[in-house]
């Protein structure tokens, strides 16, 4: 089966980093195009980013483009999530989540596997 696990998150102060990863078993990442969501309590489920496994090729929602950066490494099979100037409104728990086509309204599909979440809380 296919197996997602997230890590990374924590607690840092606004204008802070992290990095986030996702290590995918089951399957290789070329096969399948990752996405990153997040949920704060009270709030929907919004997509962050999405990485094609094609090209590499890569999408952002409009609240977090210029600060965060998706990378992958097919090697480890592995997704990152760099996370830059992090606001207190960044503050959710964070999933990634495998896409069997491309990016195409990923923040509105559903995906064929999901992670368990990690925390992440931007907080001074």
């Amino acid at each position: 089966q296919l197996q997602l696990v997230e890590s990374g998150g924590g607690l840092v102060q606004p204008g802070g980093s992290l990095r986030l990863s996702c290590a995918a078993s089951g399957f290789t990442l070329d096969s399948y195009a990752i996405a990153w969501f997040r949920q704060a309590p009270g709030k929907e489920r919004e997509g962050v980013s999405c990485i094609k496994s094609t090209d590499g090729s890569t999408y952002y929602a409009d609240s977090v483009k210029g600060r965060f950066t998706i990378s992958r490494d097919n090697a480890v099979n592995t997704v990152y999530l760099q996370m830059n100037s992090l606001k207190p409104e960044d503050t959710a728990v964070y999933y990634c989540a495998a896409l069997d086509v491309g990016c195409s309204n990923y923040h509105i599909r559903r995906p064929r596997s999901w992670g368990q979440g990690t925390q992440v809380t931007v907080s001074s």
